[in-house]
């Protein structure tokens, strides 16, 4: 199978056991698809062959056999749940549990709990013992996202689990074994943390065995004609509506575009678009958020930068600051909620608010 026709799901699922196999397509083909001359659209899927995807999937096909540690790095929006899921259908523990834990958002007070479990009776309202997600992950594989959010103080415990495959229950005396495969996720540079002191080191070496780094939809943009012809399919299946034309001025524009939310920021306005395209003609113009040139100017559709200029990784930077500050401005300096910054970008608000810090904006009424 190749890197283009594999099966990668690029939306955020909540925390949960993850199911291995995807959910069985309909046998026949639904009626609105069939009147648009569509077909059955798998909504799991990677879709791309640019050479930057490419290098990704070559190192998978290396290291999924093994049970090495598996580090993903890349920005939001970029599929890195998504590639840890591809990593374990191929390894030898497809057969049994991918168990996902958000590490951002477990609190610290009970962040044995969740890891490890506890006793009945550990703490008050343990009415019964609960296994943790090691436990549930035992003999597959266990995937921390957003692993950089974990508390300095929290780390040392999750260490001992990755290096020696022993735990204890909350309230439990019990040395408990555990045969799990890590592969952990996140978008801050770790080794940049480790530095800072936020991060322990040890940990750090722990987890970046085989470091796996997936590239901004910026720059792969060869594979967005693709990726779009795909989401606007998955999209008018899931909807049940008629798939909109991509047409050559649709991709041109949307390749113009630097896609500061990635994939994720490329499927909602794909979804906002054939939504209000009735089947006719896909809605960019009213989906897609203005575009403009490197110092501010809006781009028209027909105008746009020549393909072959090369912007460096300096001014795709100050795009991207532009563009958040636009979206600020036109919400009031609003990030969360209806009509807030982060429902024009199309991504969540959550990684807004860290963009924005990572970007330094000042923003004084952001919430």
């Amino acid at each position: 199978m190749n890197a283009a026709s594999m099966a990668l799901d690029f939306i955020d699922t909540p925390d949960e056991t993850e199911r291995l196999s995807a959910r069985p397509l309909p046998r026949t083909r639904p009626a609105h698809l069939a009147r648009a001359g569509g077909s059955v659209v798998a909504p799991d899927r990677i879709v791309g062959g640019s050479r930057a995807l490419r290098q990704v999937m070559q190192q998978v096909s290396a290291v999924a056999s093994t049970d090495a540690t598996v580090l993903i790095t890349g920005e939001s929006g970029t599929g890195k749940e998504l590639l840890a899921k591809e990593v374990h259908s191929r390894s030898r523990r497809s057969t049994r549990p991918l168990v996902k834990v958000n590490c951002s958002a477990i609190p610290r007070e009970i962040f044995e709990s969740e890891f490890f479990g506890h006793a009945r009776g550990a703490f008050t309202g343990a009415v019964q013992e609960r296994p943790g997600r090691f436990h549930l992950a035992d003999g597959g594989t266990i995937f921390l996202d957003e692993v950089g959010d974990l508390p300095i103080d929290t780390q040392a415990k999750l260490l001992r689990v990755l290096q020696e495959g022993e735990y204890e229950r909350v309230g439990e005396d019990r040395t408990r074994t555990v045969d799990v495969r890590v592969i952990a996720a996140t978008n801050h540079n770790l080794a940049n943390e480790v530095r800072a002191r936020r991060f322990r080191q040890d940990l750090f070496y722990r987890l970046n065995v085989f470091p796996l780094e997936l590239p901004p939809l910026r720059a792969r943009k060869d594979d967005i004609p693709q990726l779009a012809t795909h989401l606007i399919a998955s999209t008018a299946q899931r909807h049940r509506v008629p798939a909109p034309p991509l047409t050559p001025d649709d991709m041109a524009w949307l390749q113009r575009y630097d896609w500061p939310g990635n994939i994720r920021e490329l499927q909602n306005v794909i979804e906002r678009a054939v939504i209000l395209s009735n089947g006719v003609r896909l809605r960019l113009d009213v989906a897609l958020p203005r575009i403009a040139g490197p110092h501010g100017e809006p781009i028209s559709t027909s105008e746009g930068r020549s393909d072959d200029v090369v912007l460096t990784d300096r001014e795709c930077r100050e795009r991207e600051r532009a563009n958040v500050m636009r979206a600020l401005e036109r919400s009031a300096g609003r990030i969360y909620g209806r009509g807030g910054a982060a429902e024009l970008l199309g991504i969540n608000p959550t990684t807004l608010a860290s963009r924005v810090r990572a970007l330094k904006i000042a923003v004084a009424k952001a919430r």
